[in-house]
């Protein structure tokens, strides 16, 4: 193991435990709230760019996911990807679901969205493929009927992980978060050491924690994994939001690159604000 590689998986040991140190964590804004600026759409049954009925916007300084322009949703799963790939860091944003759902979206996508990260890719996407091969910390907002239904889960298209010890291939394992049955902001954040280690927290509350990412596995049938890459560690990739029928807004969206710290900015960066 060199010595990059220990300082990473010592902040891995010490993350979300330890109290922080004086001084800044370089927090890189992906979104200005004012632009799309460095995000580009893929939304199935399109070309990778198309921002089909504007379904991407920004809204009162929010990413938005709107369905305004659409009679049904059609099948029409979407993602906005971020411009550079990351392998080693630290992401967090907000988010809310909110309104009412588009008709045709199905059952399950109810009150349903998500951040995709370490996806292939996006422009070698086929126009029928619906979702990105990655890792998804999924997002869930309550359906107000009493019943448990955690956010912060981790969903894996064509991709595996390795939970509590086991090589699992379960599409979807639910977090320990809470339910959230009303449209407020949550803040999500995830800290992601390429394929060593991943925490999904929630409202600055760790709710899940898994490692040794591959590819391969349950998930969707059109899509540009390479078959050579089955069985291979998911090591890095995109960041993207998610579009699947329901209204939904993303703001401060922000990331650390672990990659490119020092000693002292691991430190200073190795536990995660409260919600602010």
């Amino acid at each position: 193991m060199n010595q990059r590689m220990t300082e990473l998986c010592a902040l891995a040991a010490l993350a979300f435990t330890a109290p922080a140190s004086a001084g800044e964590c370089p927090w890189i804004p992906l979104f200005n709230g004012e632009t799309l600026d460095g995000w580009t759409p893929k939304i199935r049954g399109f070309a990778y760019g198309e921002n089909y009925a504007e379904t991407f916007r920004v809204e009162d300084g929010a990413i938005t996911v709107s369905y305004e322009g659409y009679d049904d949703f059609g099948g029409h799963f979407g993602h906005l990807f971020y411009e550079m790939p990351y392998s080693h860091y630290r992401l967090r944003l907000e988010y809310r679901i909110y309104g009412d759902v588009t008709p045709g979206t199905p059952v399950w996508a109810f009150r349903n969205s998500g951040v995709m990260y370490h996806a292939l890719p996006p422009e070698t996407m086929p126009l029928e493929q619906e979702f990105p091969v990655s890792l998804e910390m999924q997002f869930l907002r309550g359906r107000g009927d009493g019943e448990p239904r955690p956010t912060g889960n981790l969903c894996t298209p064509n991709t595996n992980s390795v939970y509590e010890g086991k090589f699992d291939e379960t599409h979807c394992i639910q977090s320990s978060s809470p339910t959230f049955d009303s449209d407020d902001w949550v803040t999500a954040e995830l800290l992601v050491l390429g394929d060593e280690l991943v925490v999904h927290m929630i409202n600055g509350e760790e709710v899940l924690r898994f490692e040794k990412p591959t590819y391969g596995g349950p998930g969707q049938t059109v899509h540009n994994l390479d078959p050579d890459l089955v069985g291979q560690p998911v090591t890095g990739g995109y960041v993207a939001v998610q579009a699947e029928g329901h209204p939904v807004q993303f703001r401060n969206i922000e990331l650390v690159d672990l990659e490119a710290a020092d000693a002292e900015t691991l430190e200073n960066c190795r536990t995660p604000a409260k919600v602010r």
